[in-house]
């Protein structure tokens, strides 16, 4: 099972962040759709894992929702589909690398943000909603529980919580740059995204999907939502850029820039 050195795995995530931000709008908006779509149906996996377990199994139970969660990550980078929080580790660190313009970092989060907004809303509705997966018996109350505990913090708790949900979706990312083969990144992807999952940290793509899940039911507003993603967009954002796309980029910058001395 091959894999990359961390000052490798730098220059790889530059020219995969450069690569993003140069993404044609149609494939941005496709892509960006499958990333949000699949990131919720992660969730719902997790959802309709955990809802129905007995109350004994405790923390158990959530490590077995966090267990399944990955599907969604690993079938973004394994299968394709752009997601906001995994661009806002691999573009910021093109951008750092002076790879990539401002506004073209940017236009990437803001059409990715569209994107993914719209995939998560499909799959909440959809499959959440019209097929009932989040609005029956346990699956309902598990939603709601879980809603609550995303709307229950003030601000700066959330955004704080919010960096370290991204610390760790930017290092799955990374290292799933670090290996060579499908395997490789399969266990990379999935143990940093079990642990934000199981930690109970905010991650702004799956709240897109959890919370209007539980405004479909009836239980909560989109001021809720908005309340909700402002500090979550805002701490992913600083979890992602700077915790690991500015840091590694400083750690690795003068191997980074020999290599370009030597084109």
């Amino acid at each position: 099972m091959g894999f990359h050195s961390p000052q490798r795995i730098a220059q790889l995530s530059v020219e995969a962040g450069a690569r993003k931000a140069t993404l044609p709008l149609r494939s941005m908006l496709i892509l960006g759709f499958m990333g949000g779509a699949y990131i919720s149906v992660g969730y719902l996996l997790d959802i309709r894992v955990v809802a129905d377990l007995p109350e004994g199994w405790g923390s158990f139970g959530t490590f077995l929702g966090a267990a399944v969660f990955p599907l969604g990550l690993i079938l973004i980078v394994i299968a394709g589909g752009e997601l906001l929080t995994g661009n806002m580790m691999a573009v910021s660190i093109a951008f750092f690398a002076k790879k990539v313009a401002v506004g073209k970092l940017l236009e990437n989060w803001f059409w990715i943000t569209i994107s993914n907004f719209i995939g998560a809303i499909f799959v909440a509705y959809v499959f959440g909603h019209l097929a009932g997966l989040t609005e029956t018996g346990p699956y309902l109350a598990k939603t709601v529980s879980i809603v609550e505990g995303k709307l229950a913090g003030d601000f700066w708790g959330v955004f704080f919580s919010a960096i370290g949900c991204n610390w760790l979706v930017g290092l799955a990312v990374w290292l799933a740059y670090g290996a060579e083969d499908v395997g490789g990144k399969i266990l990379a992807i999935w143990f940093p995204i079990m642990g934000f999952v199981a930690i109970g940290f905010q991650h702004v793509v799956a709240n897109m999907f959890v919370i209007p899940a539980g405004i479909f039911a009836g239980y909560f507003t989109w001021r809720d939502f908005l309340s909700n993603f402002v500090p979550v967009f805002l701490g992913n954002a600083v979890g992602g850029s700077v915790f690991v796309g500015w840091a590694y980029w400083l750690s690795y910058y003068d191997y980074m820039k020999s290599l370009s001395d030597e084109k």
